[in-house]
């Protein structure tokens, strides 16, 4: 990494603590949930199906709760593993804008299913993590990433 000599390079990387924090957050909670038999389990303490049948109603979208209730177990495969992509795609700052969107997306449904209920607004954490997400869907990863490197190499072979 060059020195940071000025204003202007602070800023430029002012979006990495975001990315790192973000980005291993959600491939922690991914690997946590796809290791964990109980939370990949329709029924019992500690699963993914009894913590959906507890928040239905109190959600605020009890309807994304019911889907979730249909098969419990392929969507906390589905939130695992997205959970693990979004992370990766993040820290590596792969397709990020993207990676972005899905980790906002995954917020946004916890916020309105889980975190609903909590009160004052501000103690459910899955708010604050949509808000989190929404610079990197704005600026991306324009640095050490992947993103960044790609157009380079597009540009060097389109000038040969």
């Amino acid at each position: 990494m060059p020195a940071l000599r000025s204003r202007d390079d602070l800023t430029r990387y002012a979006l990495l603590p975001l990315r790192v924090f973000l980005g291993v957050t959600f491939v922690y909670a991914g690997l946590d949930k796809l290791t964990d038999p109980a939370f990949l389990s329709a029924s019992g303490q500690g699963s993914l199906g009894a913590l959906m049948h507890s928040a239905h109603d109190t959600a605020a979208i009890p309807g994304l709760v019911d889907l979730g209730l249909k098969n419990p177990v392929a969507f906390g495969y589905v939130l695992a593993i997205g959970e693990l992509v979004v992370g990766l795609g993040t820290l590596l700052g792969l397709f990020a804008r993207l990676a972005a969107a899905g980790g906002a997306l995954i917020s946004f449904t916890l916020w309105m299913t889980v975190s609903w209920p909590a009160t004052p607004y501000y103690y459910g954490n899955d708010l604050a993590y949509l808000m989190a997400w929404l610079p990197l869907i704005i600026a991306g990863a324009p640095l050490l990433s992947a993103d960044a490197i790609r157009p380079r190499r597009r540009r060097g072979r389109a000038r040969r």
